[in-house]
């Protein structure tokens, strides 16, 4: 068996790698006009949580993966203004984008908590 890395084992990359399925399941209800671009662009941005908590967790020092968690937390705010885009337009059924909004804040409070601990075992 592989051993896990380091980010694999935290509950916050579990639940970026859960909101970024939520995701792309959803993106397929999206009109065809928005295939390409809005698509696109909340994949991205749904996928670069995962990716910035990943690269800011092994061999980086507190600081340093501060500053991943704060690019993956403006990731997250990026994803909520396609999601405010998306509602404006009617392009997905409200339920959808209300389960949507709820698991991406329970993810936004665990990036907080994660970088505010962080924060904590610097300043002891």
């Amino acid at each position: 068996m592989v051993e896990k890395y380091k980010f694999q084992k935290l509950l916050v990359y579990q639940h970026a790698l859960d909101y970024v399925d939520q995701v792309y399941s959803s993106i397929g209800d999206l009109p065809d006009i928005e295939r390409f671009n809005m698509s696109s662009q909340i994949t991205r941005a749904a996928t670069s949580i995962a990716l910035n908590i990943a690269e800011g967790s092994t061999g980086q020092s507190d600081p340093e993966q501060r500053r991943f968690l704060g690019l993956a937390l403006r990731s997250y705010l990026e994803t909520i203004a396609c999601l405010d885009l998306i509602e404006r337009r009617s392009y997905l059924d409200p339920s959808q984008l209300n389960q949507l909004r709820k698991n991406g804040h329970q993810l936004f409070i665990k990036l907080v908590a994660f970088r505010n601990k962080l924060v904590n075992n610097q300043s002891q």
